[in-house]
Parts: C-alpha cells; sequence; structure tokens
C-alpha cells in the first residue's frame, strides 16, 4: 500500500494513492498557527506557539528539536535545521495540536 494520508480539518483521515493530482507537487506547504493565523516561518515562532500550549522543550538529542507535553505521551521530533522542516512534520504537529494549527499550501 502506498500513497499519502491526508488529513482534513474535521479528524478524518484517508489515503490518496496517486498524491500528485491531489496535493498539486510543486506546491510549499506553510504550517499556519489557526487561532492567529500566523505562518511559522521559524522555530523561534512554533517554540512560543507550542509553549503557550503546554509543550515543553527536550534537550536529549543534540541532532532535533524536540517537545513533550507532560498530560500525553506525545512526543514532537523535528530537524535541527528549519530548512528540513516538512510538510510530514507539520502534520505531526497538527495531529497532536487539534483545532491549534494546520497545514495549507502556499
Amino acid at each position: 500500500m502506498s500513497g499519502v494520508w491526508v488529513f482534513k480539518n474535521n479528524g478524518v483521515v484517508r489515503l490518496v494513492e496517486n498524491p500528485g493530482e491531489y496535493t498539486g507537487i510543486g506546491r510549499r506547504k506553510v504550517l499556519v498557527h489557526v487561532p492567529s493565523n500566523e505562518v511559522v516561518t521559524s522555530y523561534s515562532v512554533l517554540e512560543r506557539k507550542l509553549s503557550s500550549l503546554g509543550w515543553e522543550r527536550y534537550y536529549d538529542d543534540p541532532d532535533l528539536l524536540q517537545f513533550h507535553k507532560r498530560s500525553t505521551v506525545h512526543l514532537i521530533s523535528l530537524p535541527r535545521d528549519f530548512n528540513q522542516f516538512k510538510s510530514m512534520h507539520m502534520f505531526d504537529i497538527v495531529v497532536k495540536n487539534r483545532n491549534q494549527f494546520e497545514v495549507r499550501d502556499m
């Protein structure tokens, strides 16, 4: 089974077999903080938003930026370089912070 998992705003997930038709390959994705409608343009912006939601920074791995929320078992792991921040990382943040973030095409 291959394809791309697509997450809808209502929490429904579905597998798209031909992602090029659905996602418009070549479009850049951005992570948006929904309450402020602010595009996340750096890790400092993201860390500020996550901190306000109760996420704490982990400093265990020098190659990753990691955040943990005490009230959950969730861990967000991101590449140290923001240029390596991909849509899969964005969707991970969206799933773990329902109604707070969404991924949009730029």
